[in-house]
């Protein structure tokens, strides 16, 4: 069977460099990655993972991105690239348009043109997060720059799929997502009660892509992707235990906030079912403490 040509535009980010790793050990597939450097990424790719990802490449310039798709000639692009929210960037309208709600167009027409596939992940920010358990039919109502203009982003094309999503993990440089953050705190904590969340960790969004969405050439389209609904509070208390962090954490149940997701569509059509909140924080323990990649990070020190 002639190997799926997979071409992640974004690899230094925390998912993009996740899907990057493991999927590169899936023999089906053949990986390449972008970035705009690849300088001090010796420390977290192998020099065979070097020779995979291309330099240069700038989502503000397009042409960049063209050459990539050129020199690779992919069968699949998966987007990662992204201007997160926790980033002061977030709020310059010029960058978050550009990136956020221009490119997945721009590569939508590059990969129809090459008669390529796009998977775009998109954000459970473009709801309001006042209702919860939104499906794909629920019209977005973000009120911030970052949840407008991904939801401009999104693509729904014949030869595109955007999967709206959440994530955490672990960032290979930085402590701005939630467990990383989490794991950088000490003493106590507030954790929401009533903060509900139902994304999922990175590295089951590899285990998503790769044996439920590329199988399935006819997906397109949007769709929810989401976990079992948890409070904020209760997915501290999950990764303190299995993490075995000595922290307090408060109940705090003065913030409400529920942007929880609607999955059935997907499930329906995929027959995917997310394992137990138990589960996919376990798998992510494991992933931070046996990848290389993560070597640096204090924690795996005093765990």
């Amino acid at each position: 069977m002639k190997k799926e040509r997979i071409l992640i535009l974004g690899v230094t980010g925390m998912l993009g460099h996740t899907l990057f790793k493991e999927m590169n050990k899936n023999t089906s597939f053949e990986v390449f990655g972008t970035t705009r450097s690849k300088s001090g990424l010796q420390g977290y790719f192998t020099d065979e993972e070097l020779l995979k990802i291309r330099d240069g490449i700038d989502a503000d310039n397009f042409d960049t991105v063209i050459r990539a798709i050129a020199g690779v000639q992919p069968t699949i692009i998966i987007n990662c690239i992204g201007i997160i929210k926790q980033l002061p960037i977030s709020k310059d309208p010029l960058t978050a348009i550009t990136v956020n709600a221009q490119l997945p167009h721009r590569l939508s027409l590059v990969t129809r043109t090459s008669n390529a596939r796009l998977i775009h992940i998109s954000t459970d920010c473009v709801f309001d997060g006042k209702k919860g358990n939104y499906t794909e039919k629920d019209s977005s109502n973000a009120d911030d720059l970052y949840g407008k203009t991904k939801y401009l982003g999104e693509v729904h094309y014949p030869h595109c799929i955007t999967l709206r999503t959440s994530i955490i993990g672990h960032e290979l440089k930085t402590n701005f997502s939630l467990v990383d953050w989490f794991m950088s705190q000490e003493n106590e904590i507030n954790g929401f009660t009533k903060a509900i969340y139902s994304g999922f960790p990175t590295i089951e969004i590899v285990n998503i892509i790769s044996n439920y969405v590329i199988p399935n050439k006819e997906l397109s389209g949007l769709y929810h992707v989401s976990s079992d609904a948890i409070s904020k509070y209760d997915l501290l208390n999950i990764i303190k235990n299995v993490y075995k962090k000595d922290i307090k954490i408060n109940a705090f149940d003065d913030f409400e906030l529920d942007r929880s997701m609607n999955s059935d569509k997907f499930k329906n059509v995929t027959g995917y079912n997310p394992p137990s909140w138990l589960k996919l924080v376990e798998n992510m323990h494991h992933h931070v403490m046996s990848d290389n990649c993560y070597k640096n990070k204090f924690f795996r020190e005093t765990i």
